[in-house]
């Protein structure tokens, strides 16, 4: 039957949205990345950039990673580079938690972290694709050390509270009956020659064949119980030595569990391009990689300068702004060009005297809500008990996973894992919590993998939620379809002295290596521009 009104299509926000509240924030980040968000990138080289006109200046505004790589390049070309930081601190969503520091939120809800000493959280970047090659790049020229990161992880748990009984379930199980009943399905689909017209006698066979290893059939092309499908769903009672040795297979879940259980979202989520192994992490934590661009540039670094304003003309920028350092004293820094890597939400609030296509595009892209938790417990109960080193566990619940620390394998005492990632409406509904009532939500899910262990064994944990942090108002870009078809040239395009960077302007937004090839794109721009190219 027509519809007399057909409905209009959702716009990308609103599916996103949807896709936030009905599959969990893990499922909105994959949706998120499919629509361009996070790709393989087109880094070959640094740019290169020399005889910059003397005495030539230029003012950058933040010391995130754009910020300081622009200022690297900036003046190993010839210029005077000033960097003005809001922070107390270079490197911005670039960071690590550890003992002793302190979170204070928008609205005053401060938190003192309890970490262990060398126990850490990364509440904003926490891995990096092995396709990131700018990223990777300038850390092996700064001498920042790396070690895999284990993103997929055979022996955690997919749990989702409508199927199985709501009791969680090992990847390898459910991904090995996955695979082995629709490799069953479309064997059986070949042999009843349903498929005649679709592929040659050739391809029928040898696709039989495919699919008969693939999907660990026996001879009948039948996924059952047995040695076979052990193999890579795992033995009901392992393999052992002596007389009591012999494996006893174990019992796939059954087929219209598997199939309409969902959980083939998660294994559809460790084959994006970004997702992929190998992926990579600091040793140390995360703000690794912020030090090692700071130890590049620090002597041109003024930290807690709060910019109010930025003001160019044919002649040079200048920028009015808080020295925090000194009382809030209002300072003027002058330049002949600027960078500006302010994230947008702060920058949209500023006095910018800047064409109004930028300005429209500033104001054109919100940032999205994320809010991690980072939870210690006294021991690796995961390793010791569960056998699981690094990787996810995926859920349908509001936190959406919890990642196990992929280093100090095997160590004694307290450790730290992710217990929580969250985007879209459930990080809205955390951030509007009391950092203990995140920390409770938190341990009440995170039950649903180890009920026995997770409350009896925490210690102290520490939520960060990035729609109220006062220097980014959010994680990070969320540009639209509509909004990067008509601002983007825009908000990327130098505006005569000014030029702006960050992961907001790329295509690999959300991801520090958008930052590393938008710093390049801009210093690139700036140069010929005072080169005088165009």
């Amino acid at each position: 039957m027509t519809n007399a009104h057909p409905r209009k299509a959702p716009t990308r926000r609103q599916l996103l949205t949807r896709i936030g509240t009905l599959a969990g924030s893990a499922a909105l980040y994959q949706a998120m990345t499919s629509m361009g968000h996070a790709q393989g990138t087109d880094f070959t080289a640094p740019p290169v950039l020399s005889g910059a006109k003397r005495g030539t200046r230029v003012l950058v505004l933040g010391a995130g990673l754009a910020g300081m790589l622009s200022a690297y390049e900036l003046r190993k070309a010839g210029y005077q580079v000033q960097i003005l930081e809001f922070q107390g601190r270079a490197g911005g969503r670039n960071i690590s938690l550890r003992g002793g520091d302190t979170v204070t939120e928008l609205g005053g809800a401060t938190q003192k972290v309890g970490f262990a000493p060398g126990n850490y959280i990364n509440p904003g970047p926490w891995r990096i694709p092995y396709h990131h090659q700018g990223l990777l790049h300038y850390c092996r020229e700064f001498g920042v050390e790396l070690e895999p990161f284990v993103e997929l992880n055979h022996n955690s748990w997919l749990h989702s509270s409508k199927a199985f009984g709501g009791k969680a379930v090992r990847y390898r199980e459910y991904a090995a009956d996955f695979n082995g009943f629709t490799a069953e399905l479309l064997g059986k689909a070949i042999d009843q020659h349903k498929l005649d017209d679709a592929v040659s006698p050739d391809e029928r066979e040898h696709l039989r064949t495919a699919m008969r290893q693939w999907g660990s059939l026996d001879s009948g092309l039948n996924y059952r119980k047995g040695v076979i499908s052990s193999e890579c769903r795992g033995y009901e009672k392992a393999q052992g030595g002596g007389l009591n040795g012999e494996p006893v297979p174990s019992d796939p879940f059954d087929r219209k569990d598997v199939l309409a259980s969902g959980l083939w979202t998660w294994m559809a989520f460790h084959e994006r391009l970004d997702m992929q192994t190998t992926m990579f992490q600091p040793v140390g934590g995360m703000d690794m990689i912020g030090k090692g661009f700071n130890r590049q540039v620090h002597d041109l670094i003024t930290l807690n300068c709060k910019v109010t304003s930025i003001h160019q003309d044919d002649k040079g920028v200048s920028v009015t702004y808080n020295d925090m350092n000194h009382g809030g004293a209002v300072r003027e820094a002058k330049a002949d060009y600027c960078v500006c890597t302010i994230p947008l939400p702060v920058l949209s609030q500023l006095d910018v005297q800047v064409s109004a296509p930028l300005k429209a595009a500033i104001m054109a892209v919100p940032y999205a809500s994320s809010v991690k938790l980072g939870l210690e417990f006294k021991r690796r109960f995961w390793e010791e008990e569960d056998q699981i080193y690094g990787g996810i566990s995926f859920t349908d619940q509001p936190i959406s996973q919890i990642s196990y620390p992929s280093h100090g394998y095997f160590s004694r005492g307290p450790a730290v894992l992710l217990g929580g990632y969250m985007f879209g409406p459930a990080a809205y509904d955390f951030a509007g919590m009391t950092p203990q009532e995140r920390i409770e939500h938190a341990l009440a899910q995170g039950e649903a993998f180890h009920p026995k262990h997770y409350r009896k064994e925490f210690s102290n944990g520490v939520s960060f939620a990035w729609s109220r942090v006062p220097w980014s108002m959010g994680c990070c870009s969320m540009w639209s379809e509509q909004a990067r078809k008509t601002h983007y040239k825009a908000l990327c395009t130098m505006d005569n002295r000014v030029v702006l960077a960050g992961e907001h302007a790329s295509y690999v937004g959300c991801w520090q290596e958008g930052a590393i090839l938008s710093a390049l794109d801009a210093v690139t721009q700036l140069h010929k521009r005072a080169q005088g190219a165009n």
